[in-house]
C-alpha cells in the first residue's frame, strides 16, 4: 500500500495543519502531527502543506511472469453429478478468449461418481478436464472443494479462471484467490481479454449506476464470477474431444472440520431464468392488486411474472422474480413489460430476449427504445383486451 510520511521537523505552525485535508485525516497529538485512518490518500496536503513536510511514498509494485501462466479455466459446478448450465455458458466464453490469445481451455470438477459427467464435458471443446473424484467430496464442504481447487491451479497455472455465481461459486471463488493473493470481480457482465492475457472485466457498480471496468495486470491468477444467463452455452460436438486427467485428492486436502450428517435434495422451484415466457410488473401498474391482473396474462402465455426493483423492495413480488443488474438476468423467449420505465439497469438485464413487448402509458418511456412491439396505453386497460384476443386467438398481429 502507498504510505503517506509526515517530516515533524518541515511544521513550525500546527494552528491550521489540520484544515489541510478535507476529510479530517490529519490530527494532533501531543504537538506531533499524525495520520489517521480517514486519510484517502488524495495528496491535498503534500500539494497544499508546508514544503517538504508530507511526503507521498507509493507502494513497490508486485510483478508477475505472465507467460508462465497460460490457460482459460472454468470451475464446473455441479450438483449429484449435473451440471450447472452456467458452467456451460462459462465454457463457451473460455473458448472464445482462449482463442484470441491462442490458449488452452481447462475445466475442473470436484464430486463423487463423475464418469458420466465428464464424459459429457468432453463434448464441449475443453482441451483438458481434471477431475477429482473421491466419496469425500461427494457434498460440498468448503475445505476440501477449496483445496482441491487449489491444487487445479498449482498444476495447471490458468491464466484466467470463471466461476459460475452461484452459492458454491461465491463461496468458493474468494477463498481460493484470496490463498494465491490475487484479485475477483464478482457478477461480470461483460469479459474481453487482451493480447497480453490482461482481462477485461466490466460488472455494474454502485447499485447498478455506474459499470466498472477492471484489470488485474500484475496478478495471476485472474478469477471472475459469472451469474447464469449472461452468456450462451455453446452447442454441443457430436465426437468428444480433450484429455481426462483424473487426480486422487490427499488426505491433507480432505481434511475437514464439517461434518455432513445429512443431504436432502431441495424441492425443484421453477425460476425466471429458466422461463421463456415472462410477464414483468414495473412501477406503472400503480397497485399491487393488479399483479393478479399480470398473473393471469403469464398463466395464460404459459409464463412466469418478474418485476423491478422498485416492485420488489415495495413486496409486491419476492425477491427471486426481480430482473436487472441487482437481480437476475434472463433470456427468455418472450418478455411483456407492464409500467416499466426502462432503467439502464433493469435493461441490461433482459436485453437478450428475443421478442421485447412493452407496455406504458408515457410514449416517451425508455423502454420503447428496447422493444420490438410498443404498446402506448393504460396496463389496466391493455392487458384485459390481451386475455381476450387470446381466449379468440387474434393475436397473431402482436
Amino acid at each position: 500500500m502507498a504510505e503517506l510520511i509526515v517530516h515533524q521537523e518541515k511544521i513550525s505552525d500546527l494552528s491550521k495543519i489540520t484544515d489541510l485535508c478535507p476529510f479530517g485525516a490529519i490530527e494532533i497529538n501531543a504537538d506531533r502531527v499524525n495520520i489517521s485512518a480517514a486519510c484517502r490518500m488524495c495528496k491535498l496536503c503534500v500539494k497544499n502543506g508546508p514544503p517538504g513536510a508530507f511526503e507521498f511514498v507509493e507502494a513497490q509494485r508486485t510483478s508477475v511472469d505472465k507467460n508462465a501462466w497460460r490457460g482459460v479455466a472454468v470451475y464446473i459446478d455441479q450438483t449429484d453429478g449435473e451440471i450447472h448450465p452456467v458452467s456451460l455458458e462459462l465454457v463457451g466464453k473460455a473458448c472464445e478468449l482462449a482463442g484470441k490469445i491462442d490458449h488452452p481451455v481447462y475445466a475442473v470438477v470436484a464430486g463423487h461418481q463423475l464418469t458420466a459427467l465428464t464424459e459429457e464435458l468432453r463434448h464441449y471443446g475443453i482441451d483438458a478436464i481434471t477431475v477429482y473424484d473421491h466419496p469425500e467430496l461427494e457434498h460440498f464442504r468448503i475445505g476440501p472443494y477449496a483445496a482441491v481447487f487449489e491444487d487445479f491451479i498449482n498444476r495447471c497455472k490458468p491464466s484466467v479462471i470463471l466461476v459460475g455465481g452461484t452459492p458454491i461459486g461465491r463461496s468458493l471463488a474468494p477463498r481460493v484467490a484470496a490463498r494465491f493473493r490475487t484479485g475477483l470481480t464478482a457478477d461480470c457482465t461483460f469479459l474481453d481479454i487482451q493480447s497480453n492475457t490482461d482481462l477485461d472485466q466490466i460488472r455494474p457498480a454502485f447499485g447498478g449506476n455506474i459499470m466498472a471496468h477492471i484489470r488485474t495486470p500484475r496478478h495471476r491468477p485472474q478469477f471472475a464470477t459469472v451469474r447464469y444467463k449472461i452468456f450462451s452455452a455453446p452447442q454441443r460436438r457430436a465426437e468428444p474431444s480433450g484429455e481426462v486427467i483424473a487426480v486422487t485428492p490427499s488426505d491433507a486436502m480432505l481434511a475437514s472440520r464439517i461434518e455432513t450428517l445429512d443431504s436432502r435434495r431441495k424441492e425443484p422451484v421453477k425460476n425466471i431464468e429458466d422461463a421463456d415466457v415472462l410477464v414483468v410488473a414495473g412501477q406503472g401498474i400503480q397497485r399491487r392488486e393488479n399483479i393478479e391482473l399480470l398473473q393471469q396474462l403469464a398463466d395464460r402465455l404459459g409464463g412466469m411474472v418478474g418485476g423491478t426493483r422498485p416492485v420488489i423492495e415495495a413486496g409486491w413480488l419476492e425477491p427471486r422474480r426481480q430482473i436487472g443488474l441487482s437481480g437476475r438476468t434472463v433470456k427468455p423467449m418472450l418478455i411483456i413489460t407492464c409500467g416499466v420505465s426502462g432503467s439502464i439497469q433493469f435493461v441490461a438485464g433482459m436485453s437478450g430476449a428475443e421478442k421485447i413487448i412493452a407496455i406504458n402509458i408515457d410514449p416517451d418511456a425508455s423502454i420503447f427504445k428496447v422493444a420490438h412491439t410498443a404498446m402506448i396505453g393504460d396496463v389496466c386497460e391493455i392487458i384485459p383486451e390481451l386475455l381476450n384476443m387470446l381466449a379468440k386467438g387474434d393475436c397473431a398481429h402482436v
